[in-house]
């Protein structure tokens, strides 16, 4: 099978770099273009026969380790870059891969010991041993690295997790906590590195213009005295450290095969100057250096202008001065004018190295901190002056340069353990990656944490503390300080360091812009995809140009010990991540979790992460406050405009965890009154191209939830799954790109039934998980129901108020949804209109509350009017609503509307005898030929012959009009829905006005259908109606109350003898309410309204939504409201 296999599948490989645009890694695996882009591959004979029809989705085995045994996933490194310099258009076809040869010495451990050894090692340690003491400073070398350790332990365990190409802690950070941190992250380790860059070239301009060529300096410091001397230090270093930034740049541009062939002189510089300064150290127990240092009282002299330490000498002609009485007298001679100071104390030749044996260690024991100008003065010698004197020729004197204390020490010392991650960023270059990682990295953070350790303890006890504390050595002639210990010369560690530094510089350079250019690459940044281009070789020339630029800031910065903090906080952001990282992986457990590298644990990973976190606040806390800034800028920035990436992180999967916890808490029980909110079920439907009908009701969920809450926006296709399949896809799809569009949060759900009413009622029952299901349904009204092909679209809409009713869940009906407003618009004025005709659970005072939160909305004022009947207190009716919203904290106008009981009028009667007629052809135009004429038969018996009076022809004109009916409500009902906004209002007689299931039935509401015989019987209707007292009592004939009334049965017209009494009544309410609120929210922006229930007994299905159409007549925008039988508004706080 494996010579199935052809040349280029066993070339190619899959090898894809990780920073393409593709949201997809290239994989050997399961559905990765190298698995199915030759077509090619068979399967041969018969054995393999039962799987042929899955061969593009499902490779043999054969081919899969094949395939897995030439994968690569690295980009284009430094290496390859250099081969690509040196082969340019020589070779067009493809070469074999070379198995990368390096070991854990030459790959790992070597490269980790250039990164960690640094500027910070020849430049400020014996100076934080001086002012931090060898106590405090062992304190801050161990802390820094133990926090590098337990990061290293983490990063081991992510590293040996599968292949790490390279992008270091970027790409370890990014598959583990996904696209936004890992996008932070990646930044903030850049920005960390160009900083670094910026930091080693300082170092290198400040060992060229103070220890090796000072006469270099542009701006001179001779004469210059305190911020005079300062500003021109700085302006060297800007000066130089710009011209030094340009020249790397431009190395680094010009090709990185030379930083990589003077990566080893580099090398070569650090150790040879480390070995010197412990061969110093030896030395110094047998035979100690000559660096003395000149002390005036126990002041600290500047040794550079004189050249015998004494006041004056005794020669064969006498006593003459030196030219140390010079700087401090106004003559030569013994009778000048001298400083107080000078003359009242002696000066002291110390030695400035006593070495090991002397025990100098006890004096250097603990800290002793200085404000910036402060004298470095010998706390054990004695010292003659006048305190009320004010300080004179303080140019002669060793002076603090800055402020120190114990914080700014961990600031400045953090950096020089950072390079941890040189190893992981060579991984493809290395023989066996997963076990040279760990082994190396360990390895060197082990040597180099021995060496610092080591150094706090021997500076202490070989250096004398106002030579410690000498930051530039002006005590010692000017020497570097941790020079004048090296053996055999000072100019070892000063030559050494100073190369070591420009390779480091260098090698800042180099990794920053690959680093940003895999970042940019990964596409997670919108805005640095311009800097993922560069020349045709791959090199990062954009990115490179950014990073010089940044790097340039550090450098106007000009202050060593200003830059360092900067990128300790970037460092320590990534480290903290990196632990983080493997801890979120190991308490998760997720099943892709198996790291070779074994000895790690959780807790070392928070022990790590809580380390970093103190360290960010210790050396700088406002530092770390603007990195966290950045960092959760740049996360928001990707979580809102980054590309989509599915990286199988690490905060998926605790999303997941929180999520199943949540749910289970929600299990619970039932969520309080007071943190009830509307948890929508969005029913939509979708024409023949799956394109959502009606946009507008994500609009108005938009502007219900206003983000907050469930939201599920569901649709129903008819045929089987399979059948249906690629339709419901592109249904989904659909659904998801309006929900965008309408900024829905919230999920979709398409579900595929043998019928459009099943699938709707899947998707009731079945949509949501566990406790996080929906209490309430969004659903339009059905447009043109009263066309007879639209019947059946009409019955799934009563039939889906009957299930939410059952399933106590709260419906919302919003008529004439293309008149509702868009995200896009703005009420500047106008009213929503509340017409609380029933107690629904307070669903009527929650929604306007919840609409006036959106922008669209906010401007509109809410009222809400009730209705009282004739035997009720309006006045107090008013008072009480009015302190009812008062408690509720909800601000609205109120008004009570009276209504009068009138007689059912001859227009009432007209308009229920169409509906009943329309009702009745509706059946038989449903109705097979059989049941046709058995209906048509059942008809003519129970009207007792009144159909036989009219003239046939009368009655088919009159079902014909009923029948033009929808035709010309198809033409007016744009102006019809356009009218239609406000809803109706109850008054207390009217509380069971609508049967739902927040009303108990009474035993004056049966449970079982009515016969014909009852429904026809005036009088004996007992069903709850909308003209129902509350007692239950049955409703009297139409027209019975009045004298007149009983006058109007005898001269009704012999059409109206057979109307069902039931239907006449409850289209009197219809009409009456309809007036009420036409003349009142007739200008209304929005109404709102209960909406009846449907009949118990399914032969009025027809006339309840003709009700509903004559209730919400000549209203422009109308929300009809069905409580779910819960409180879902309170008093209470």
């Amino acid at each position: 099978m494996l010579n199935n296999l052809t040349d280029t599948e066993e070339g190619d490989g899959g090898a894809q770099s990780q920073g393409e645009s593709n949201p997809k890694e290239s994989s050997p695996f399961i559905n990765s273009s190298d698995a199915t882009a030759e077509k090619t591959q068979q399967y041969d004979g018969k054995n393999m026969a039962l799987f042929e029809e899955e061969m593009d989705t499902s490779p043999m085995v054969s081919s899969l380790l094949s395939s897995l045994a030439n994968y690569s996933n690295l980009p284009q490194g430094s290496k390859e870059h250099e081969e690509a310099e040196n082969n340019e258009a020589t070779e067009t076809r493809k070469k074999p891969v070379k198995a990368p040869q390096l070991g854990t010495l030459m790959g790992v451990y070597l490269p980790c010991i250039q990164n960690i050894f640094g500027v910070i090692l020849f430049l400020r340690m014996t100076w934080l041993v001086g002012i931090g003491g060898v106590v405090g400073t062992f304190i801050i070398v161990f802390m820094c690295c133990s926090t590098t350790m337990l990061t290293a332990i983490s990063m081991s365990a992510i590293a040996t997790n599968g292949v790490v190409p390279a992008g270091g802690s970027y790409y370890m950070i990014s598959r583990s906590l996904g696209p936004e941190f890992g996008g932070a992250v990646g930044i903030c380790f850049y920005l960390g590195t160009t900083f670094a860059g910026a930091m080693y070239i300082l170092g290198a301009i400040e060992l060229l213009l103070i220890y090796i060529v000072p006469k270099a300096a542009i701006f001179p410091l001779e004469g210059l005295e305190g911020a005079e001397a300062e500003a021109a230090l700085l302006n060297n270093m800007r000066v130089y450290g710009t011209i030094l930034l340009t020249s790397m740049a431009t190395v680094v541009f010009v090709g990185v095969k030379y930083v990589n062939k003077l990566a080893l002189v580099f090398l070569a510089c650090v150790i040879l100057s480390i070995v010197a300064v412990y061969a110093g150290v030896i030395k110094t127990a047998v035979d100690p250096p000559i660096f003395p240092v000149c002390v005036l009282g126990n002041r600290t002299l500047v040794w550079k202008t004189f050249d015998v330490c004494a006041k004056t000498l005794e020669t064969a002609n006498g006593t003459v001065t030196t030219q140390l009485w010079q700087m401090f007298c106004d003559s030569p001679y013994m009778n000048a004018t001298c400083d107080k100071y000078f003359v009242a104390n002696n000066v002291t030749e110390i030695q400035g190295i006593p070495g090991v044996t002397s025990g100098i260690l006890s004096e250097n024991l603990f800290a002793t901190y200085y404000e910036k100008g402060d004298l470095i003065a010998r706390e054990n010698m004695e010292s003659v002056e006048d305190v009320d004197d004010p300080l004179t020729n303080s140019n002669r004197y060793v002076l603090a340069d800055i402020t120190s204390f114990f914080t700014l020490l961990v600031g400045i010392y953090f950096p020089s353990v950072t390079g941890i991650m040189a190893g992981s960023n060579r991984s493809g270059d290395l023989r066996d990656a997963q076990k040279s990682i760990p082994i190396g990295t360990i390895a060197a953070i082990t040597t180099t944490s021995i060496v610092y350790m080591s150094s706090v303890i021997l500076f202490g006890a070989c250096i004398d503390g106002v030579v410690l504390r000498d930051k530039f050595g002006e005590g010692v002639h000017g020497n570097l300080v941790i020079g004048t210990l090296a053996w055999p010369s000072p100019w070892v560690i000063v030559i050494g360091s100073f190369f070591s530094t420009c390779g480091a510089g260098l090698q800042s350079l180099t990794g920053a812009p690959r680093l940003l250019q895999a970042i940019a690459k990964d596409g997670i940044v919108p805005a640095l995809r311009i800097f993922g281009h560069g020349k045709a070789n791959g090199e990062p020339t954009w990115s490179l140009l950014l990073t010089a630029c940044i790097c340039e800031i550090g450098i106007l910065i000009a202050s060593l010990d200003a830059v360092a903090p900067i990128l300790s906080m970037f460092f320590l952001m990534c480290y903290m991540f990196v632990n983080l990282a493997c801890a979120l992986q190991t308490l998760l457990r997720t099943p892709n979790w198996r790291p070779r590298f074994k000895f790690y644990h959780w807790t070392l990973s928070f022990l790590g992460m809580s380390l970093c976190l103190t360290l960010m606040f210790l050396c700088s806390w406002y530092y770390a406050i603007v990195a966290m800034v950045i960092a959760g800028s740049i996360y928001k920035y990707i979580e809102f405009a980054g590309a989509e990436k599915e990286w199988g992180d690490g905060i998926r999967g605790l999303s997941l965890s929180a999520a199943r916890y949540a749910l289970m808490r929600l299990e619970e029980g039932q969520p309080h009154t007071k943190n009830w909110r509307p948890q929508l079920l969005v029913l939509v439907s979708t024409d023949a191209e799956q394109n959502v009908e009606q946009p507008r009701l994500l609009s108005l969920t938009n502007q219900l939830k206003a983000g907050k809450g469930l939201t599920i926006v569901g649709t129903a296709l008819e045929g089987t799954y399979l059948a249906n399949h690629d339709k419901a896809q592109r249904a989904e799809q659909a659904l998801r790109k309006l929900m965008e569009t309408e900024k829905v949060k919230g999920f979709c759900q398409v579900t595929v039934s043998s019928n459009l009413r099943d699938a709707t009622s899947h998707l009731l029952q079945a949509s949501g998980l566990g406790g996080l299901k929906h209490n309430a349904v969004l659903v339009s009204w059905p447009r043109n129901w009263k066309q007879g092909d639209e019947h059946q679209h009409w019955r799934n809409f009563i039939e889906l108020v009957r299930e939410t009713t059952a399933a106590h869940l709260a419906l919302l009906v919003p008529k004439n949804i293309s008149a509702y407003p868009s995200n896009g618009e703005r009420f500047t004025e106008g009213h929503i209109d509340v017409w609380w005709i029933v107690h629904d659970g307070g669903m009527l005072m929650l929604l306007p509350f919840l609409l006036r939160q959106h922008k669209v909305w906010r401007k509109c004022k809410m009222r809400i009017f009730t209705v009282a009947q004739m035997d009720d207190n309006s006045i107090q009716m008013k008072k009480d609503l009015t302190t009812f919203l008062y408690h509720l904290r909800i601000d609205a106008m109120v008004e009570v509307v009276e209504m009068q009981d009138s007689d059912i009028s001859a227009y009432t009667y007209e308009k229920t005898l169409v509906m009943e007629q329309r009702s009745q052809m509706l059946k038989k135009i449903n109705l097979t030929k059989t049941e046709r004429e058995r209906e048509i038969q059942s008809i003519t018996d129970s009207s007792r012959g009144s159909i036989r009076r009219k003239n046939p022809a009368a009655v088919t004109t009159q079902l014909s009009v009923s029948e033009e009916n929808p035709a010309a409500s198809k033409e007016e009902k744009p102006e019809e829905e356009s009218k239609s906004t406000s809803p109706p209002v109850s008054s207390p007689a009217q509380v069971q006005l609508i049967h739902d299931n927040t009303t108990p039935a009474s035993p004056a509401t049966p449970a079982t259908p009515l016969t014909p015989e009852e429904v026809q019987t005036p009088g004996t209707q007992v069903q709850m109606t909308w003209t129902e007292k509350c007692d239950g009592e049955a409703a009297k004939p139409p027209g019975a109350c009045t004298p007149e009334g009983l006058k109007d049965i005898f001269n009704m017209k012999p059409e109206w003898e057979n109307l069902n009494q039931f239907n006449v009544r409850r289209m009197h309410t219809a009409l009456r309410l309809n007036e009420v609120i036409v003349k009142k929210s007739s200008e209304a922006k929005l109404v709102l309204l209960n909406m009846p229930g449907p009949p118990k007994n399914r032969t009025g299905d027809e006339n309840y939504m003709e009700f509903l159409e004559v209730l919400t007549e000549g209203l422009n925008r109308v929300l009809l409201v069905r409580g779910g039988g819960r409180e879902v508004i309170t008093i209470y706080s």
